[in-house]
């Protein structure tokens, strides 16, 4: 495997070297040098780049073992490294999925600015309402990545996301309060889906499925998912198999702003939704004094 990149990257560089042309090479790198930036923004956050730093340390162990004359462990890496395309096309293949269907369906987001704003604030509201009354609730932001093949859809419905609605759906008297609601292309696409549950055992104490299915849903896939524990009545926001807790609907919509808007992969730190607040409220107090002064 080193020696055919070796002896690839050499041959690279023969022919580059004789057929230099500035213009058309300088064009080639550049977007080369995109192509390269674009899959990293693609696999930010997610496990894709731990794998990748994986594959990335064996092929230096495979080299230093060439150098250092280690047989066994360079047969062992070899054979390893020699079916790396096909490993990579099985281990990413959720990634290059994404990638493709994104690339399908170009790079404008199919909801306006003016309508993620919207949904955010039925949905805070919401949370809000649902966690003042201690009643459980699960929703799911699906973002990039298609939710179809993660989730057991339930019952569709395919309605606008307001705040009347979705608490009505996860009011403990409805039929369908069970389970997740999928919220797709900025509408209530189904309710009462099923989540896949995660297999870490590290979660904070107490809590329950909903939290388990939300760090499930988001460990194979960019979705944001909002919970509010019936226990607790605290909202948290998972996201790349992360969770952050106990927010109110102040930082809950800070938090999903700064996700949605600026199409982060993963979780922002309480500062970060904090200091926003701290700056509004300055700004209010600033402008009280003014006009009594």
């Amino acid at each position: 495997m080193i020696e055919y990149l070796w002896q690839s990257l050499t041959e690279t560089w023969a022919s580059f070297a004789l057929g230099f042309d500035p213009i058309r090479d300088s064009i080639d790198i550049i977007l080369v040098t995109a192509g390269i930036y674009w899959v990293l923004l693609l696999i930010r956050g997610t496990r894709a780049v731990q794998i990748l730093v994986g594959l990335i340390v064996l092929m230096a162990a495979s080299l230093a073992s060439q150098t250092l004359e280690l047989v066994a462990v360079g047969i062992v890496l070899d054979n390893f490294l020699n079916n790396a395309p096909l490993i990579m096309v099985v281990l990413f293949q959720h990634d290059i999925r994404r990638a493709l269907a994104r690339v399908g369906r170009g790079f404008f987001p199919d909801v306006s600015a003016q309508q993620e704003s919207q949904i955010v604030e039925e949905v805070v509201r919401a949370a809000q309402y649902l966690a003042q009354r201690k009643t459980g609730a699960l929703m799911v932001l699906e973002r990039e990545t298609a939710l179809s093949d993660q989730v057991e859809v339930g019952n569709r419905i395919d309605s606008a996301v307001t705040k009347d609605l979705l608490t009505s759906i996860f009011a403990t008297t409805s039929p369908l309060h069970d389970g997740a609601a999928l919220i797709q292309g900025g509408r209530i696409a189904a309710v009462g889906c099923i989540l896949p549950l995660t297999l870490k055992t590290d979660l904070p104490e107490g809590v329950g499925t909903r939290h388990r299915a939300a760090v499930g849903i988001t460990e194979e896939t960019d979705a944001v998912v909002i919970v509010v524990s019936e226990e607790t009545g605290t909202i948290s926001i998972v996201m790349g198999g992360e969770m952050l807790r106990g927010l109110d609907a102040p930082h809950l919509r800070v938090a999903l702003r700064q996700i949605l808007g600026n199409e982060r992969r993963e979780l922002p730190s309480s500062e970060e939704i904090s200091r926003p607040l701290e700056v509004a409220d300055t700004s209010e107090v600033v402008s009280t004094k003014r006009s009594g002064s």
